[in-house]
């Protein structure tokens, strides 16, 4: 049942990995489109491109994270699994309040299917798993 989990874990964070590079070479061109179309200043769409990237590099780190400590778990080497928590619940808390403030867009369920999946991943192992 543990290394069922583990996989779940596993599948998250390369979910999470797709989702970062999507995120800055897929996203970040079309919303750059929209606001030069719009008019929007330039020093205005620099800064939100910065804001943009360095969220799809924390999307990257998140995965990779996630992928190394699950790999060690399904390895059987002692990992503590309370980083993926984390990321879990931020992934959890972010999709609630995102659904909520855009009248439940379901793009936002992209974050929370990640969360979930590593909170599944890691449930029962008190923050180690061996």
């Amino acid at each position: 049942m543990q290394r069922g989990r583990f996989v779940l874990g596993l599948i998250a964070g390369v979910v999470i990995l797709a989702s970062s590079v999507a995120h800055s070479l897929l996203g970040w061109p079309q919303f750059r489109r929209a606001l030069t179309e719009a008019d929007t200043p330039a020093d205005l769409i620099v800064g939100l491109s910065l804001g943009w990237h360095f969220a799809g590099l924390a999307m990257l780190v998140f995965g990779v994270l996630t992928i190394m400590l699950f790999t060690s778990a399904l390895r059987h080497r002692p990992v503590s699994l309370r980083p993926v928590v984390l990321i879990g619940i931020a992934y959890l808390v972010f999709a609630t309040w995102a659904l909520t403030v855009s009248n439940l867009d379901p793009f936002f369920l992209t974050f929370l299917l990640p969360g979930a999946l590593l909170l599944v991943g890691s449930w029962g192992s008190h923050g180690v798993a061996r």
